[in-house]
């Protein structure tokens, strides 16, 4: 019987301490945005889908919302970072867009998927945030991805190349001096050239950017052009790197800096 009633305590001290808001708190929670103004992605279900996997691996929160109400300075408070997940076009109003700013200048991070760099061209502030804009496309085609940068979070595990499949921007020239780039697409493993009526582009040349990182007016900003298709969201490599940069851009910790 004493026995059985100190089992009993050390396990019922042992729920207390698992049901604890200290032990059961989550690493930090993200604002996962989606709105469309222009194209809409088939894969942002897919997307969506697969932050929720990784908040459940990775122990993180999350909330989904197309409602640009959302931005607002008393609601963004309660995130560490905000994700706009294949989003396109003009998506935020002027006030709106007032909060985000104050977000990211107290020190909060963003994390831009895909088209989230053919959102929002009328705004300069945004365009620095994500560093460089969409400008055209051509056909899905595979290609090799190089890793220039291994001690980033959202790189640390690719292989040093690989192959990859997806819809590969051609983008602006750059809108920040901050940027620290981590993955390029070698235009010699596919047909870069696209013409959209008097749009015209060969390529971007030996050096096409497709992921990167930067500190920012006090925060934080990755951005990855990979994305575009549904089942890159189920991908390991993918999810992997996605992952790396939304943890970035949530902490601020990163390989090397762990404390």
């Amino acid at each position: 019987m004493i026995w059985s009633r100190h089992f009993l305590l050390v396990i019922g001290f042992c729920m207390a301490l698992l049901s604890s808001p200290v032990l059961s708190a989550k690493q930090f929670k993200v604002l996962l945005f989606t709105k469309t103004a222009g194209w809409h992605h088939q894969s942002i279900l897919e997307g969506v889908n697969a932050v929720k996997v990784l908040a459940e691996k990775h122990h993180f929160d999350y909330e989904w919302h197309e409602d640009a109400k959302q931005f607002n300075s008393k609601n963004l408070d309660r995130f560490d970072a905000i994700i706009f997940l294949n989003t396109t076009g003009d998506v935020l109003n002027d006030e709106q867009q007032k909060a985000m700013k104050l977000f990211i200048q107290s020190g909060k991070g963003f994390v831009g998927v895909h088209s989230a760099s053919d959102t929002e061209y009328q705004w300069p502030w945004y365009t620095q945030l994500v560093g460089r804009m969409f400008v055209i496309h051509p056909a899905i085609q595979t290609a090799k991805i190089n890793v220039v940068q291994a001690d980033f979070p959202g790189s640390s595990l690719l292989p040093s190349s690989f192959l990859w499949t997806d819809e590969y921007y051609h983008f602006s020239e750059p809108l920040s001096e901050n940027l620290k780039y981590i993955l390029t697409v070698d235009e010699s493993t596919y047909k870069p050239a696209a013409q959209w009526g008097d749009v015209r582009v060969s390529g971007m040349g030996d050096f096409h950017p497709i992921a990167w990182y930067q500190e920012i007016d006090g925060g934080r900003s990755f951005y990855t052009a990979l994305g575009h298709l549904p089942a890159t969201y189920q991908d390991p490599l993918f999810l992997q790197h996605l992952f790396g940069g939304i943890y970035w851009a949530a902490t601020g910790k990163g390989v090397g800096k762990i404390d």
